[in-house]
């Protein structure tokens, strides 16, 4: 008997991501989030080249733009975790997938009428930064919503496989469409993209509970709340630690790379897109390994690898020559580079979800976001300092040296390595008062903080 072909396809999808993909509005919302990460890729190339070819950017100016880029972070992080927690999520990522576009889209218009200038760039970049608020967070809690606690591993790695598979296959074609029709008209693709992951987003179906509304209390004391559940819970304090310090070295990163293999090792917009693809196959390979290397070592020691993979990644790139390999070394660089992010982000991600009551996602996402990132704009204008007093490669070699002290720091002195894999913990309490969890660590496991 022949086997019917939409059976197989059914079979298929529930195979993926343990079943996660046979789930309808899971499977538009990650069509959706895949839609605009091969967008992404094109304008993660265009802007900076736009920057620094056309408009012939200094280190300095690279540093300001991401500065711009995630000043956000810190002005309006905490405010967008009480909204989130607040209203349906669906409505707010849609809002700001509209403004993204539109964004993008000034940046081909102000290069045609002949006015596309740095200062422009600054506030593409600043508004670019709030949507990236709000969409982030309300995002994360929304795929917990989708998945359910006992699935974060696995939905935070078809997010990040289908990303990975973005990073292994769009820098490719970014680069050629960029070299083809120029970084500011190639953007007009991503804006493309916005628009199919629209069209997948309205058909979900999901119905939204709408949270319950807060009875005599403010905003600021609902930021309060979220601040006193991050500082004072035993598993996500440790954790801000983590990501605040990295992020400030990779805000740096960030600032230099595209400056660094242009200038420095003379690459072309089509090698740096090639070299951004081999960054992507092992941004793949974490999320296909990701599920077995928690199960062996636990979310924590994960997270502390995969930090120390960054350092690795820089150590090489400060040892890159200007010669006919200096394409292969950066690939290599890369590849290890975005493997250790996405080994790092899928269990940091799962771990601080998973130990989160359902009415606090939003505020926690958002704070740790605002600790996260609040210092990243001093990362990104120190880099691009110290790049114009030192040079390209000893920013790189002081970048590796913080960031192995940071491993070192972190295994000797937290229990991060011990925490155990996220499908074994119980879920935290549905209803607790911030400050109450704060102080009772919200029953997960118990840690000791940075001493």
């Amino acid at each position: 008997m022949k086997k019917d072909p939409t059976n197989r396809l059914q079979a298929f999808a529930a195979a993926l991501g343990g079943g996660l993909l046979a789930r309808r509005d899971f499977r538009l919302m990650w069509l959706a989030s895949t839609a605009t990460s091969f967008g992404g890729q094109v304008t993660m190339l265009a802007l900076p080249l736009t920057a620094v070819l056309l408009l012939d950017a200094t280190p300095a100016q690279m540093g300001w733009l991401v500065a711009c880029e995630t000043l956000p972070f810190s002005l309006f992080s905490l405010h967008a975790g009480v909204l989130v927690d607040r209203l349906r999520k669906l409505p707010i990522i849609v809002a700001c997938e509209v403004v993204i576009a539109v964004a993008l889209l000034t940046v081909p218009i102000a290069f045609l009428l002949g006015r596309l200038t740095m200062p422009w760039m600054y506030v593409v970049g600043f508004v670019l930064g709030i949507t990236f608020v709000f969409i982030g967070t309300a995002s994360q809690v929304f795929i917990t919503q989708l998945a359910g606690r006992e699935r974060l591993i696995d939905a935070n790695s078809l997010f990040i496989g289908s990303e990975s598979t973005a990073r292994l296959t769009g820098p490719g074609l970014a680069g050629l469409l960029i070299q083809a029709v120029g970084a500011p008209l190639a953007i007009l693709f991503d804006c493309l993209t916005f628009v199919a992951s629209l069209l997948l987003l309205t058909r979900m179906r999901h119905v939204e509970t709408p949270p319950e509304a807060a009875q005599g209390t403010t905003v600021h004391r609902e930021i309060r709340a979220g601040l006193a559940l991050v500082l004072g819970h035993p598993i996500l304090r440790p954790l801000t630690l983590v990501s605040t310090s990295w992020f400030i070295v990779f805000q740096g990163w960030m600032t230099l790379q595209t400056l660094y293999a242009t200038r420095e090792l003379g690459l072309s917009a089509g090698q740096l897109g090639a070299a951004h693809m081999v960054g992507g196959a092992g941004a793949l390979l974490a999320s296909l390994v990701a599920r077995h290397v928690t199960r062996r070592l636990g979310t924590g020691s994960p997270i502390l690898l995969g930090v120390g993979c960054s350092a690795l990644a820089w150590a090489l790139l400060a040892a890159v020559p200007r010669t006919d390999h200096a394409f292969a070394t950066l690939g290599a660089a890369m590849f290890v580079f975005d493997f250790g992010v996405m080994l790092y982000w899928i269990n940091y991600a799962s771990l601080r979800q998973a130990v989160t009551p359902d009415a606090m996602l939003g505020r926690m996402t958002a704070t740790m976001r605002f600790f996260t990132v609040a210092a990243g704009p001093l990362g990104a204008l120190a880099a691009g300092h110290s790049a114009e007093a030192f040079g390209l490669r000893q920013t790189f070699a002081g970048m590796s040296v913080l960031v192995v002290g940071m491993v070192v720091f972190l295994t000797l002195r937290t229990d991060l390595r011990r925490i155990p894999d996220v499908s074994l913990m119980d879920a935290p309490p549905a209803n607790r008062n911030a400050s109450a969890m704060a102080a009772a660590g919200a029953e997960a496991p118990r840690l000791a903080g940075v001493e």
